[in-house]
């Protein structure tokens, strides 16, 4: 089961350098594998309808509602974010992602080498699917 991070879904969704690993690993992860964060959906919408892309924002919520899976920090598990960011070195937004990687005990595919020095570390989504 794996968390993705916010930067894997646009590096396909705005077809940059990474976006073939993005897109394979999407593509071939076993169904309902996948789940996404409420952070990294809105952090999408807001970078795509700024772009003038609100259509593959819609398009993107249909996927989601395909087959991945939404998930979200309660209040309790809020308030551990600032500590878990000072403690890690993290930003808040890559705190968000790896409490509710290690709250619900996915993997946490990033290419974000922020990750790289946490309990949990990132998987790249090509190395993904082979462990």
């Amino acid at each position: 089961m794996f968390l993705v991070d916010t930067n894997v879904f646009l590096e396909a969704l705005l077809e940059q350098q990474q976006a073939e690993e993005a897109q394979a690993f999407l593509i071939n992860a076993p169904a309902g594998s996948i789940h996404v964060s409420d952070f990294s959906l809105y952090s999408i919408g807001i970078l795509l309808v700024r772009r003038n892309l609100a259509e593959s924002f819609q398009l993107f919520l249909q996927d989601v509602g395909a087959g991945m899976r939404l998930v979200r920090l309660d209040l309790e598990e809020l308030s551990v974010l600032a500590e878990i960011a000072r403690t890690l070195n993290l930003d808040f937004d890559d705190a968000y992602q790896y409490v509710v990687a290690e709250r619900r005990e996915l993997r946490l595919v990033s290419f974000d080498a922020d990750f790289d020095g946490t309990p949990l570390g990132p998987v790249r989504p090509g190395e993904a699917l082979g462990n």
